[in-house]
């Protein structure tokens, strides 16, 4: 009886548009609150336990990277450098979308600061350019999923403390799918493009590039010194945000002079709203974790897993099909605080390699991020474009398409992103 009040309550929460974060707290209060021998106290310790980990250091250090990159102007020379490179093809600034959003990835780790940065100067030059907004909308919203994909990413990083699997093994392990998608978006590009007759730019001479690289380099080379010194040892996931933070804090002020002290407060005012959403979700997730494990839900899913499945296959398809659902209404960081604790064993009982159900995971929740009602980089996009959801949503699915279609390439040949095993 209770627990179809929990989940009633859980439905009816997210119907009249409470916050995830507090719906998963007043869930788990409620339920706890019902079982006598717990008590209430459990859900603020547990709130606090689930965020005293050195590693989700790194969330909020990687959003004040994205933020001083944004207020740095950074993603404007990410975007005249991808120019210069793919400008000249059909499609040009469309390509230049995918391209630099790429880039954004390997430095922010966050999608979301990708739609806002990226998304605030392509899209309206875009359709200057002839480009319909639907097609604006849809290939920034888009593009900007590879963020959480190509490392660093934030999911990985929660993932990996979740289930303690090598970041680095993690980091590696995105890197080819990541770059897959951008190039497979690209591919659909052009051959809309040619459809449509999207314009294409002057090609740049050798000198721009070179001046445009020069340009761009500090930024280019960060996801170079990140990934590498994380998987040689040198620091630590949480060490490489904070190393990414003050570097992106120094070029922007004294190398592009972009950046001024009085900037400062509102940077950090707005990375900690927005992380204080994530960690705050990411702490409600975990006492409604002790709420689930006093209910036993990860010895009744493996009994179903167990008596009901026998194929490896048919996990994945299931594992693959629930997260899409889920993100749909639901952050990366909650959803995999709930669902990962449970789904891990009954994976390594069917002998699904850790790395590559992190990377299912990963892949199928940044789906989530342009798929209604939650999609926060289509809600953004659509702002920023004056397009309805409806239409911003109906665009963005041939991009949907080629993500899933890299999916079911890593779930049949996983051994072309695991090599870093």
């Amino acid at each position: 009886m209770i627990g179809a009040i929990l989940i009633a309550t859980f439905l009816i929460l997210m119907f009249i548009g409470v916050p995830i974060a507090f719906v998963i707290g007043v869930v788990a209060l409620l339920g706890i609150y019902n079982i006598d021998y717990i008590p209430e106290v459990t859900v603020p310790v547990s709130m606090f336990n689930g965020l005293n980990s050195f590693v989700l250091l790194a969330v909020p250090l990687f959003i004040l990277t994205a933020n001083l990159m944004n207020s740095g102007q950074i993603s404007q020379k990410l975007i005249d450098f991808a120019l210069s490179i793919v400008g000249h093809i059909r499609g040009g600034l469309a390509h230049a979308n995918i391209l630099v959003s790429m880039m954004f990835a390997g430095v922010s780790g966050a999608s979301q600061a990708d739609t806002a940065g990226v998304g605030k100067v392509l899209i309206p030059n875009m359709k200057k350019q002839g480009y319909d907004t639907e097609t604006s909308v849809g290939i920034t919203a888009a593009s900007s999923t590879v963020g959480v994909i190509i490392p660093p990413s934030i999911p990985m990083i929660i993932f990996a403390g979740l289930t303690n699997v090598s970041v680095g093994a993690l980091f590696l392990a995105g890197l080819i799918p990541g770059v897959a998608i951008g190039l497979g978006m690209m591919i659909f590009v052009f051959i809309l493009s040619i459809r449509r007759g999207y314009p294409k730019n002057q090609r740049a001479s050798l000198k721009k590039f070179l001046k445009l690289f020069l340009q761009s380099a500090p930024a280019l080379f960060t996801p170079v010194i990140l990934i590498g010194g994380i998987i040689t040892g040198l620091f630590t996931a949480t060490e490489a945000a904070a190393f990414a933070s003050i570097y992106t804090l120094l070029i922007c002020m004294f190398i592009y002079k972009t950046l001024k002290v009085k900037d400062l407060p509102r940077i950090l005012v707005d990375t900690l709203t927005l992380s204080s959403l994530s960690l705050f979700a990411l702490a409600a997730a975990s006492a409604l974790g002790e709420l689930m494990a006093y209910y036993q839900l990860s010895a009744v899913a493996a009994d179903f897993f167990t008596n009901n499945i026998s194929s490896k296959w048919i996990f994945i398809i299931i594992v693959i099909l629930f997260f899409l659902f889920i993100g749909t209404f639901m952050d990366a960081i909650p959803a995999m605080i709930l669902f990962i604790p449970v789904i891990l064993p009954i994976a390594l009982e069917f002998g699904v390699d850790p790395v590559l159900l992190g990377m299912i995971t990963i892949i199928s929740l940044a789906i989530g991020l342009v798929t209604p009602p939650y999609g926060l980089c289509l809600l953004l996009a659509a702002k920023i474009g004056e397009l309805s959801i409806e239409r911003s949503f109906k665009a963005v699915i041939p991009y949907i398409l080629v993500v899933l279609f890299v999916l079911i390439l890593i779930v049949l040949f996983p051994e072309t992103m695991l090599f870093a095993e």
